[in-house]
């Protein structure tokens, strides 16, 4: 149902074939996790079909070993018109030890389609309902304004190309 469930998690052992040749999780299957669970956070907020649009501030801030329960915690943190700003923390967990750490943080935008080949359709808006969400929603708004500068940026280095 649209615009109930803000936040999804998946969990899961981190395997041997998600290594890399130093024995940890490589970042593109990282990557995949994040980009699964931002999408299913996406849709289930948003009762449509979406798609990714941007990655911002990916920090691989400590390794994931083989053998590690992960935890992957997508969460809305801002909405558009068409657009829903989710943040993504992947933890990891050493069931041997019972000691567990982030591992990756980053905030994604997926936008809202009407179709798989359509166009941007509306979301339903979220509003934060305590301080921490009030922070995390200022700080989706800034890396937007970041963003916009970055597309800029984007835009003439593509001009000079040319």
């Amino acid at each position: 149902m649209p615009g109930k469930q803000h936040e999804v998690s998946f969990r899961f052992l981190a395997q041997p074939t998600d290594v890399n040749f130093g024995g940890k999780v490589h970042g593109g299957m990282v990557m995949k996790w994040i980009d699964q669970a931002g999408y299913a956070c996406a849709v289930a907020w948003s009762g449509a079909y979406c798609v990714t649009a941007a990655v911002s501030g990916i920090q691989f801030v400590a390794p994931i070993l083989i053998g590690d329960l992960v935890t992957v915690r997508a969460r809305v943190i801002h909405t558009g018109r068409s657009s829903m700003h989710m943040a993504v923390d992947v933890l990891a967990r050493d069931l041997r030890k019972d000691e567990h750490h982030l591992a990756t943080s980053c905030v994604m935008v997926f936008v809202a389609l009407d179709a798989p080949d359509g166009k941007p359709t509306t979301v339903p808006a979220w509003q934060p309902r305590d301080d921490r969400e009030q922070q995390l929603q200022q700080q989706a708004m800034k890396l937007m304004e970041l963003s916009k500068a970055m597309e800029q940026l984007v835009d003439a280095r593509a001009a000079e190309s040319i």
